[in-house]
Parts: C-alpha cells; sequence; structure tokens
C-alpha cells in the first residue's frame, strides 16, 4: 500500500506547506500550522457523485464551452419563506449555492435554517443533516415551532460518504450540515474536527453541491475571537459566509453576509427570537431608537448596512479621569479611529478632552464600519461634555477629515429619506449631501463644510 500523502495547512489563512513550522510563513500566526492526510486523486474521483444540474436535475457532463454561449439566469432564485434571509442571501437562495452560516452557542442557527427548510419544502424537498442532536430532539423543536414538514427529512449522520450515499437516492434540493466541525470522512485518519477532516468533508459537499445543483448549508462553531472555527480556507470554499449575532440578554438577532458571491456584502438581516422561533424584523430603524431620548451625549446617525439605510443612536460619557492615561473605549466603532477624531476635535474644534475618560457607544449592538460616523460621534462627545442635549429630533452624518472639513459619503439622499420617514425633523449634513431647497418637507437640513461649522449648528 502507498504511504499517505501528508500537508501542513494553518488554520488561520489556509496557507500549506511541506514540512511543519511554528510560525505560519504567510500570516505570521503561531502554533496554528496542523498536519492533514492529503487524499489520492483515484479516491476522490471514485467518491464523486453523479453529476445532474439545475433545480430540475437534469443529466449534464462537463465540457468546455465559450465563455458566450454560457446559458446563465441571474434572476432565478428561490425564496426562503423569511424575507430578512432572503435580503442577506442577496434575493433569494440560488441553485448549487454552499452557505456557511455561524454563530454563538445558542443564538439561534439551527432554529432558523429549520424554519427556512420547512418553508421551502412544499416546493424544494429537504434534508436536514444533524450530527449535534438526535432526530428525536429535531422533531421535537420543529414541533415546538409548530412548523410544517411536509417534504422535509431529516437524518442523524457524521460521515460524509453516508450522507452523500442518502441524498444520491432521496436527491434533496437542499441539504444542512449541522455542524460542519461533526463530518469526517473514511478518506482521513484524523479526528472530526480537525483541520483536514472539517476542510475534506466541506470540499466533498461543496464538489456535490455544484456538480448536482444542490443548495447546502453549513453550520459552523464560532472560536472565543469571534471567528468561523476551522481552517480559514473553508470560508474561501463557499459562496457565502453569514454570521448570526446578537447580545445573549437581548432578544433580537442580526445576520450578517460577510461574503456573498450572489449579493451584497454586509447586508443585514434582523430578527427577533419568540416562542415561535425567529420572526423578521422588516423595520429595525424603530427598534434601534426605540429607548432613544433626548439625553446629553446621544445623537442619531444615519449608517447603511448593504443596501438599507438603518438609523442607530449613538452614546457618548465623557467624564474626568482619575488616570495619567484617560481611557478611550469603543464599543461597535473603532478604538483607533476615536482617538483620530478627539484629536482633530481639539485641533480644529477647540474642544480639549485630552484629560477625560471618553467612551463611545453604539446602541442596539450594531457594528459600525463606515466613516459616515465620525461626525455623529463627535456631536456626541461635545454633547456629553457640555451637558447639553442635541436639539430634538436631529440626525447627523459625514465623515471627518484630519485637516477639520467635512466629506461627504455615500447614498446621502436615501439617509435623508429614511430619516425623514422616521419623524427627524433637522439634519446636520456635509454640504456636498445637501438636497436642493424643500426636497424634504418638514424637515431642517444644514449643510456644512468645516468641523467649526458643525459644533456651531449643533450649538443653535
Amino acid at each position: 500500500m502507498a504511504k499517505a500523502r501528508t500537508a501542513y495547512v494553518c488554520t488561520e489563512c489556509g496557507a500549506d506547506s511541506s514540512k511543519w513550522q511554528g510560525q505560519c510563513g504567510a500570516c505570521g500566526a503561531w502554533d496554528t500550522v496542523s498536519e492533514i492526510v492529503l487524499e489520492p486523486a483515484s479516491a476522490a474521483k471514485a467518491s464523486s457523485p453523479a453529476r445532474r444540474g439545475g433545480w430540475a436535475g437534469k443529466v449534464e457532463a462537463p465540457q468546455v464551452t465559450a465563455l458566450k454561449d454560457v446559458r446563465h439566469h441571474e434572476d432565478e432564485r428561490v425564496s426562503t419563506g423569511i424575507g430578512e434571509f432572503d435580503r442577506v442571501l442577496g434575493g433569494g437562495l440560488v441553485e448549487g449555492a454552499v452557505v456557511l452560516v455561524g454563530g454563538d452557542p445558542g443564538i439561534g442557527k439551527s432554529t432558523l435554517l429549520l424554519q427556512a427548510m420547512a418553508s421551502m419544502s412544499a416546493t424544494l424537498p429537504g434534508l436536514y443533516v444533524t450530527g449535534e442532536e438526535s432526530l428525536a430532539q429535531v422533531a421535537g423543536r420543529a414541533a415546538r415551532l409548530g412548523l410544517p414538514l411536509d417534504g422535509l427529512s431529516a437524518l442523524a449522520e457524521t460521515g460524509v460518504e453516508n450522507i452523500l450515499g442518502h441524498a444520491a437516492k432521496l436527491r434533496p434540493r437542499v441539504i444542512v450540515a449541522d455542524s460542519v466541525q461533526t463530518l469526517w470522512t473514511e478518506s482521513m485518519t484524523a479526528a472530526p474536527g480537525s483541520v483536514g477532516q472539517v476542510r475534506e468533508s466541506a470540499a466533498r459537499l461543496v464538489r456535490y453541491a455544484k456538480e448536482t445543483g444542490t443548495a447546502v448549508f453549513l453550520v459552523g462553531h464560532v472560536t472565543k475571537e469571534g471567528g468561523i472555527a476551522g481552517p480559514r480556507v473553508l470560508e474561501h470554499m463557499v459562496d457565502a459566509v453569514l454570521y448570526f449575532e446578537g447580545d445573549s440578554g437581548s432578544r433580537f438577532r442580526v445576520l450578517r453576509a460577510f461574503k456573498n458571491r450572489f449579493g451584497a456584502v454586509n447586508e443585514l438581516g434582523v430578527f427577533a427570537m419568540g416562542d415561535k422561533g425567529l420572526k423578521e424584523v422588516p423595520n429595525p430603524s424603530a427598534i434601534f431608537l426605540s429607548g432613544a431620548t433626548r439625553q446629553p451625549g446621544s445623537c442619531v446617525m444615519v449608517t447603511r448596512e448593504g443596501t438599507r439605510p438603518l438609523l442607530v443612536e449613538v452614546q457618548a460619557l465623557v467624564d474626568a479621569s482619575p488616570l495619567s492615561n484617560p481611557r478611550r473605549v469603543a464599543v461597535g466603532l473603532e478604538q483607533n479611529r476615536l482617538a483620530m477624531l478627539l484629536a482633530v476635535l481639539h485641533r480644529h474644534g477647540g474642544v480639549m478632552v485630552g484629560d477625560q475618560d471618553v467612551f463611545v457607544n453604539v446602541v442596539g449592538g450594531i457594528r459600525v464600519q463606515e466613516t459616515a460616523a465620525d461626525l455623529p460621534v463627535l456631536l456626541a462627545v461635545l454633547s456629553s461634555l457640555r451637558d447639553q442635549p442635541l436639539a430634538d429630533k436631529t440626525i447627523a452624518f459625514g465623515e471627518v477629515g484630519l485637516s477639520g472639513e467635512i466629506r461627504p459619503v455615500p447614498n446621502g439622499e436615501e439617509r435623508l429619506k429614511e430619516a425623514a420617514t422616521h419623524g427627524f425633523k433637522r439634519a446636520i449634513v456635509p454640504k456636498a449631501n445637501a438636497p436642493r431647497a424643500g426636497a424634504y418637507k418638514g424637515m431642517e437640513v444644514v449643510a456644512v463644510e468645516r468641523l467649526s461649522d458643525a459644533i456651531s449648528a449643533a450649538s443653535d
């Protein structure tokens, strides 16, 4: 028998090498290189399922085709029956798509996928593969949620070869593997959950999805750092990577797309956990602003998550520091950018906070990664420092440059329209984002060019 070939793969970046080393040469991470057994090409060929393409299941053999002659259907999507889930996926589920769903334990990953499969079961037969629960537990959850289960099958199995064998007989159009860390393949001797097993098991399912047109959902565990466990190469193999987020004490959940070959990246879906499972929240701005009041240190901003404008509240607390090195804490924002903005506030706004502790928080657990939050953050800090609230029903957005200028942000009109829909009467925006006079009745739009102008407008 030929000796099995091995390789060494970094669990952080997926880079491989021919020998073990303590530090990955590609990303520089320490103690992340693990050994895997490479599968012979003959084994991979023998395990390949019968080929068939499309939702209808027609048999097609791969062949070289001129790209201009390839027929494609951009709008050929199937709704999951959950509007917020469709939004994050880019408008619906695409045939042959492989979606990796990650999140903390108990956040609702299995509940969401079971609800989606039950909604699609009338038109697309599904197979729910569980490696962590028994079939009785899955059936009990479905009964508790009151889901229709016609056309939905379940399988308690962790062997990839057995899963693909059952799938070849049942021919489901949607498969859920819960979770990918429990799967293993007979071609490798490593334990389930190891780097090699996770990567090879996922590769088998990805190959099956592309050859048969079956949509596959992979559930992934989350590490202490918040990333999906297993090699990072797993994220490169799939078509979409979705993260399920939410505070342990809140019933609201946020589903965010970090990678999507069929839709917008950073798209956001909001859900509320109840007795009957997850319910979509079509108007999340109302949820995030439900507790907003006119208090010092509070400013409402309009951010964009994917294709959706959202109104969120930015809170700041400025207090005298007993430390020689005052603290700068940002929750939901980048901490280094907060330090930069405070320096701009001092240099071009004449406001000194060098001896103060500054805490900034985005309410609702939203992470704002765009520069439109610069101006609201500074206005909230200034409001807390002076102990004076901003004018009632005021929103703000805009990027602040190092020279104190207020730069425009994309989609300014959509942001103003969202704010007007929720009854806001005043908006402090960059001059380049200001609409024509009278465009929004009942809303006063204050266009500013410099940080000093914004501070004066906030004081009025």
